[in-house]
Formats: C-alpha cells, structure tokens, sequence
C-alpha cells in the first residue's frame, strides 16, 4: 500500500503563533518549557519552523542558536514533535531539513544538536536516520522525568555540494 502524503504547509514562529506552539508542546512533551527558550527560538528566525495542515498547526521543531567561544555557533534543536495522529508521514523528517537547511546559510554555524531522553528509542533512530550520531549521555538531564538521563545527539553541518 502506497503511502499517504498530507498537504503541509510551513511558517516560522511569530508573536502571532506562539501561544499554538506553546500549546502544541503541553501536548507532546512531557515537560513544559520556559518562556526564555521560546523567545531564544524566535530570535533564531527561521531556524524554528512549523507544519501545518489544514491550517492546524501539527507539528514543529524549535532550534535557537547558540554561539561558541571560538566564533562559530550551534543549532541546538531544542524540541521536535509531531501530533501523534500526523507522525509517519514525514512532517518531522520534513521540518528538521527546513530548519537544516537554514543552519548552511550561516557559515558560522558548526553542528547541530539535541537531547533526548534515554530510553526514547523512537526519537533516537529518527535522529540516527537524518545523520545524527549519538553522543555522550548527560545524567540528571531533566530534573522531572524518569529516566532523568539524556542521550545528546548531533550532526556536523557541512555546506551541501552545489
């Protein structure tokens, strides 16, 4: 059986859309982010992307850019969903290369990278599936979830061919 495709249309994070997005990961995550990481991914621009279908918004990844002492600079992802009922049908392989894609266009940023809970094996093998390696474990990571321990994945960004 072929697979389904969805209409999906993208946007980056506005004041307008923000409270969706808020409310978007009170139902995916098991944790609530703090207002300061919203306004850090918004200030990456359009590193934050979302997915909507039918003007529903469904899924999105939230990145800010974290600046290194040497100069150069990280995408840290720091979430990634997709509502349940939408997830296999690419939105998320789909914003992660949206939100990639806009790390090559700055020469200063590196690699990207991101946390997830141990024991998360879905997000781990969709990382591992769009060239993230799995790196250091990061004990006591979220100070209200059990297991509170974190994988850290990343990926070495490099400028695609022309």
């Amino acid at each position: 059986m072929a697979k389904r495709e969805l209409s999906v249309s993208f946007d980056i994070v506005r004041e307008k859309n923000l409270e969706q997005l808020k409310l978007l990961n009170n139902v995916i995550f098991p944790i609530k982010y703090a207002d300061e990481i919203y306004r850090q991914c918004m200030a990456s621009g359009e590193l934050t992307q979302l997915a909507y279908h039918n003007d529903v918004l469904v899924g999105a990844v939230a990145v800010r850019c974290e600046k290194q002492p040497n100069g150069k600079a990280k995408a840290y992802i720091a979430m990634l969903g997709v509502l349940a009922p939408y997830r296999s049908f690419g939105i998320g392989s789909k914003l992660l290369h949206r939100s990639l894609s806009m790390c090559f266009q700055d020469p200063n940023i590196e690699e990207a990278y991101a946390h997830v809970q141990v024991g998360n094996d879905e997000a781990v093998r969709f990382y591992q599936r769009q060239g993230f390696e799995v790196g250091e474990t990061v004990r006591d990571y979220y100070k209200k979830l059990s297991p509170p321990d974190a994988l850290t994945l990343s990926k070495k960004l490099v400028a695609p061919p022309c």
